[in-house]
């Protein structure tokens, strides 16, 4: 799952927690890490939702200033499953 700079900041700052992706294939699983430039992130949960159930409260976690700004987003991505993924941030390296 590739993630913007400013994004990644954001999350390890705790601003977000909450990102969301059109996959035909997940590329991230619920309980595993990814290895970023700003260090690991732990993903929670990974859900299928659908279009009519984000809320503003779900894409406010995210980063988006209303469901207008996500919807716009959203036009841009690729086709497939919409999902809501919870993640945070988990330090600079892998706990031993």
């Amino acid at each position: 799952m590739l993630l913007k700079a400013d994004l990644l900041d954001e999350i390890k700052a705790g601003a977000i927690d909450t990102v969301f992706r059109r996959w035909k294939r997940a590329s991230v699983r619920a309980g595993g890490t990814l290895k970023t430039r700003v260090g690991i992130l732990a993903i929670d949960s990974i859900e299928p939702i659908r279009l009519e159930d984000v809320q503003l409260a779900d894409v406010q976690r995210a980063g988006f200033p209303s469901l207008a700004a996500f919807w716009a987003w959203l036009d841009t991505m690729k086709d497939g499953d919409l999902c809501i993924i919870r993640l945070h941030y988990a330090g600079e390296t892998l706990p031993v």
